[in-house]
């Protein structure tokens, strides 16, 4: 009766039934080795050799929308471990600047290159001719050519004596250190530089400027096979066999650049933003002028910065925005705005250009200037815009103040720019140009009072 039991207790089984922190200790470790192994096959995939090739497409006048498309191209060849660029290049020429920098690129390219100058028909001239030469190989399709790389002007016309020899002799040089470097004719590459040389496919492979003839990308692939070549990360032998090809094309950007880098569409944008900020600063508060002026001018000033500019061209345009405007503030006839045109197609003539000694060229490349008939078609435009206005001031002004212009006599108003003795007052809700009576200045905020009225001008007074 009173013998003693002991309680049994229930068996504890922690390997079967863990605690939540041993749970999420354990995920956390499962979780954290998880990411090292896909770290590690990421980095041993990312090494591993891949089989595509990329290409990309360059044609046009070399600039730095081209310059920046060939570093974006590079650029994800080595980030993709890509086995080959091919480039299809089909140029005139382009500005030297770029030029060097594309060269330069192609030399430090841990991925092979190959140019392909193509289709038939197409060339690298000028400039085209240093980037084939600077490629690890160089091929162009039957019907094809290359050289003529003498430097000029960026509008095309030759240079003068002392300067065209500086800049042939440095372009001979660079030339021949990239023949030197890839291993080809330099004599014959300096000689489209001092003879302005042109070979076509059949003599440039004769002469050793490139490589071989190419009638499409699967023979350029085929003839590639097996070859080595010297690249910053070493010596490379090129597998086609089985080679995807992934295309880069040029960006929207790209494109929009390259429309507004035109040297006509850039003059257009440059002269219709001056002369809408010219007008807003003239006439302030219309606001849609000034908006369009920034808008445009905004454009232009990118545009610039992808081509030779002559800033001296761009003091020219900005004059005749200014002398424009300032006929339709003052009483004369016609001769600042006649002047204002004469400085907008000077202006046009010396933008993209460099006469005298204005600058040293930056182009070996085809005309990079406005064309006539857009500097006509402006002048013409600007010129009639000129008469019509002109014309109504003279009939204002010749006509007598207009009925309610006369009751103007006595009103009061604001000075909204200061009157120096000329310059802007509101009269209830309209600007009117005005001088003061007796040429003193006035400064803005004044309380003015209208003592008489000459056509669309004011003369008024302070008040007391």
């Amino acid at each position: 009766m009173g013998q003693n039991r002991t309680e049994e207790k229930p068996l504890a089984l922690p390997f079967l039934f863990p605690s939540p922190f041993a749970i999420l200790r354990g995920l956390s470790i499962a979780l954290f080795a998880s990411l090292i192994a896909l770290g590690w096959l990421g980095i041993v995939s990312a090494q591993a050799p891949s089989d595509h090739a990329v290409v990309t497409r360059v044609e046009g006048v070399i600039n730095p929308v081209k310059e920046r498309l060939i570093d974006r191209t590079l650029e994800q060849a080595a980030a993709d471990n890509a086995a080959l660029v091919i480039m299809e290049l089909d140029t005139p020429g382009g500005l030297l600047d770029s030029t060097r920098h594309i060269v330069a690129s192609l030399l430090e390219s841990p991925v092979p290159v190959a140019v392909y100058v193509s289709p038939r028909g197409a060339h690298a001239g000028s400039a085209g001719t240093f980037i084939a030469a600077a490629a690890n190989f160089a091929a162009m399709a039957p019907g094809t050519n290359i050289g003529a790389a003498t430097p000029v002007s960026g509008s095309g016309e030759e240079l003068p004596e002392t300067l065209a020899d500086k800049v042939t002799n440095d372009a001979a040089a660079f030339i021949r250190s990239i023949a030197e470097e890839r291993g080809r004719n330099a004599d014959k590459l300096e000689e489209t530089v001092v003879k302005a040389a042109s070979f076509t496919a059949s003599e440039a492979v004769k002469h050793n400027v490139v490589d071989f003839v190419a009638p499409d990308l699967d023979f350029l692939l085929s003839q590639l096979d097996g070859r080595t070549t010297d690249t910053i990360s070493g010596p490379v032998t090129i597998r086609t066999a089985n080679l995807d090809l992934r295309r880069v094309d040029k960006s929207p950007l790209d494109h929009f650049l390259e429309f507004i880098s035109n040297p006509n569409i850039a003059f257009l944008l440059l002269t219709i933003g001056l002369a809408g900020i010219t007008i807003e600063l003239f006439n302030f508060g219309l606001i849609i002028p000034g908006l369009i002026g920034v808008t445009f001018l905004l454009f232009a000033f990118l545009a610039l910065g992808n081509l030779p500019v002559n800033w001296v061209g761009v003091a020219f345009i900005v004059l005749a925005a200014i002398l424009i405007v300032l006929e339709t503030q003052v009483a004369g006839w016609g001769a600042l705005g006649v002047g204002g045109i004469v400085s907008l197609v000077i202006g046009g003539l010396l933008l993209f250009g460099n006469f005298g000694n204005f600058g040293t060229p930056d182009v070996t490349a085809p005309d990079l200037s406005v064309s006539v008939w857009v500097l006509a078609a402006v002048a013409g435009v600007a010129l009639a815009s000129l008469g019509v206005v002109v014309w109504l001031i003279r009939l204002s002004r010749n006509s007598g103040p207009p009925p309610e212009s006369v009751t103007l006599v006595g009103e009061s108003g604001r000075v909204t720019r200061d009157l120096d003795p000329r310059g802007v007052v509101i009269i209830g809700n309209d600007s009117w140009t005005a001088i003061t009576q007796d040429g003193t200045v006035i400064p803005r905020g004044t309380r003015v009072e209208v003592v008489s009225v000459d056509g669309l001008i004011l003369t008024v007074a302070p008040l007391p």
